[in-house]
């Protein structure tokens, strides 16, 4: 399967609120920084922030963009939640019950919105696409083979993650829902006698990405006796 489409490197505008661990805070949008420094500053003076250290307060905060990009990602976030809360509060000697809801509360002053509030949001996104959806959920998949192709050592799975997530912005729902849309799309497109999305990122994987990974262990062998025979001692000849 090929296509004239190039991927998309850039996401979408969409809801998600700055996410510094993924790229997805745009250095252009001005208003957008200085909405999320205010809530910051509001959070900080809020009862839960205000009852934690500096240190502890920049991990929770950080932790709230955790379980942000997880509710984007699969609209889920309370196994997440538990397991941070758990976490933090063994390290910090701290209720973790109780910082499981100081985290409940920073995330709604940072974000605007509850935690379920952002989950029901995609869901409702999702259950009313627009029309036309399928035929970008295709184009999104076409363009995986692109980004293999010209990536470096991009396997199936990233780039499926990388389209899902642009995709995802585009439509405002979850990572995992994009997923199923471009599979889905990709699936009709087939018919019944085409091919298996797993035997496609197979075939890819096989095409693109392995030969890379072996062209790069062969490099690095070369290099690694080079640099053997470089440090060969040499022997002396001495007359007998």
């Amino acid at each position: 399967m090929t296509t004239d489409r190039q991927p998309d490197t850039q996401p979408q505008a969409n809801g998600r609120s700055d996410f510094p661990f993924a790229g997805l805070k745009d250095p252009s949008d001005q208003s957008k920084s200085n909405t999320e420094q205010s809530r910051l500053a509001e959070a900080r003076e809020s009862y839960a922030g205000r009852l934690l250290t500096n240190a502890q307060f920049d991990e929770a905060i950080a932790i709230t963009h955790i379980l942000e990009r997880e509710i984007y990602k699969s609209g889920a976030f309370k196994d997440k939640l538990r397991d941070y809360a758990y976490a933090m509060a063994r390290s910090e000697n701290m209720d973790a019950r109780k910082l499981e809801g100081s985290l409940r509360d920073l995330f709604r002053e940072r974000t605007g919105r509850t935690m379920n509030q952002m989950r029901e949001d995609l869901k409702a996104r999702e259950e009313r696409q627009p029309e036309g959806s399928q035929d970008k959920a295709l184009l999104a998949a076409h363009a995986i083979e692109v980004r293999m192709a010209e990536g470096d050592k991009v396997t199936f799975n990233r780039a499926v993650a990388e389209q899902a997530q642009n995709l995802a912005d585009e439509f405002g729902v979850t990572d995992v829902h994009a997923r199923s849309m471009m599979m889905d799309a990709f699936k009709a497109g087939q018919g019944e006698d085409g091919i298996s999305w797993r035997d496609w990122g197979d075939t890819l994987d096989a095409q693109f990405y392995r030969p890379q990974i072996e062209a790069e262990k062969e490099a690095r062998a070369q290099a690694k006796e080079q640099q053997l025979d470089g440090n060969a001692p040499v022997r002396s000849m001495r007359r007998r």
